[in-house]
């Protein structure tokens, strides 16, 4: 399993959301700091759930690093969030 699905898996396991994107953007950042050969290391994730409505933006980020983990988040230079409830 590679990570954008360990990502998907971990963020529907914990969230249940209504709409759930994985996007693996590393390719836009070779030749940049910790680009990887074969990408992996740089994503976008849009994600919408009813649990994130009452979160402020602060806690929904820090709800969806709880749910991937530090080992997951510490194998990804860069992670974007679009979160909504």
């Amino acid at each position: 399993m590679n990570r954008a699905e360990q990502i998907s898996e971990a963020l529907d396991t914990a969230f249940s959301p209504q709409h759930l994107e994985v996007i693996d953007e590393s390719e836009s950042h070779r030749g940049h700091a910790g680009y990887q050969d074969g990408g992996q290391s740089h994503f976008r994730v849009v994600i919408r759930a009813p649990i994130f409505s009452e979160m402020s933006r602060v806690a929904r980020h820090r709800a969806i690093h709880a749910a991937l983990g530090a080992e997951l988040v510490g194998q990804i230079h860069a992670l974007a969030l679009d979160v909504a409830g």
